[in-house]
């Protein structure tokens, strides 16, 4: 084994259940193919579903005895959140790692479908409620794992609770990116302060790419010639997700990252998320209003 943790520390998952959100391209679909190698069962959950059949596709090209499947997501509308739910508790009774990993990437100001600003309501607030309509598989499957993906970008954000929606302030697409993702490491710890308070054998992780080359720096030119250049590849930004999933060493709140320069590139470690992200008074506000913007409530009693 390399000091380094590489493809090749991946433990066999045979037996394992994935879902992998935004699986279709980029970090996700590297997330995807990674498990899917090593033998788990991956549920490619995808915006549009013949891009899924696509990835899914490439994958077995190069693994012909991959288990996958696809089901349509759209985290950017809550009803198909829950439809997505749904299905998947229909076809199977286990999920042992759950990966937030869609995401979009200062857009021009839009809304969701719901009314929400489209990067707080797709990357926070889509997560938020499809992890709690997957709440009881996750409890009834022995050693769970809620895995998020966030950014170096959360360095920078900060939650207006006054205008989460961006109606009253001048919109930065970059601020709002920001925002939704230190929102991501306001939910990985209190979602592991919950677990551990109601005793559930699950843990909530979070890690981050670095920087890394993906479809999402499509709405800024410089970022996309920016990550093209310096970016790490898909692959090399995939691991500090697969390691939070399947790492040996991970516990919960734990955040996993690229051990180079900055935290900019290189093989996953354990890194730190900045004091900010771990204010537990913002974090239960967070979870609080998200529960009242969703509808949906995480109910910890279980079946």
């Amino acid at each position: 084994m390399s000091e380094k943790w590489t493809e090749e520390n991946i433990s066999n998952q045979e037996g394992k259940v994935a879902i992998v959100t935004g699986s279709n391209t980029g970090i996700g679909f590297d997330t995807a193919r990674m498990l899917a190698e090593n033998d788990a069962k991956v549920i490619l959950a995808v915006r549009t579903v013949s891009k899924g059949e696509d990835a899914a596709e490439k994958i077995r090209k190069k693994y012909a005895d991959a288990d996958l499947h696809t089901l349509e997501l759209d985290l950017s509308d809550l009803e198909s959140v829950k439809n997505f739910a749904e299905h998947f508790e229909q076809e199977f009774s286990e999920l042992h790692l759950l990966i937030n990993n869609a995401g979009v990437m200062i857009p021009p100001y839009t809304k969701t479908k719901d009314g929400f600003e489209l990067q707080f309501g797709t990357n926070h607030l889509g997560h938020f409620a499809l992890t709690a309509h997957l709440l009881d598989v996750l409890k009834n499957t022995e050693e769970s794992r809620v895995v998020n993906v966030a950014s170096l970008a959360h360095n920078r954000g900060g939650l207006d609770f006054d205008d989460l929606n961006w109606e009253n302030r001048s919109y930065s697409p970059w601020r709002a990116y920001s925002d939704s993702k230190i929102a991501n490491l306001y939910f990985t710890y209190e979602l592991q302060r919950k677990f551990e308070e109601h005793n559930y054998n699950s843990i909530s992780v979070a890690a981050h790419p670095g920087g890394t080359s993906t479809d999402l720096t499509r709405h800024s030119y410089l970022m996309g010639i920016f990550g093209n250049i310096l970016g790490q590849s898909t692959a090399m930004g995939a691991l500090p997700t697969v390691r939070a999933a399947v790492g040996e060493d991970i516990n919960g709140s734990d955040y996993i990252g690229p051990d180079g320069f900055g935290e900019f590139y290189g093989y996953p470690i354990k890194v730190d998320s900045n004091k900010p992200s771990k204010d537990e008074m913002i974090a239960k506000r967070l979870w609080q209003v998200s529960e009242e913007m969703t509808g949906v409530e995480f109910d910890f009693g279980g079946k």
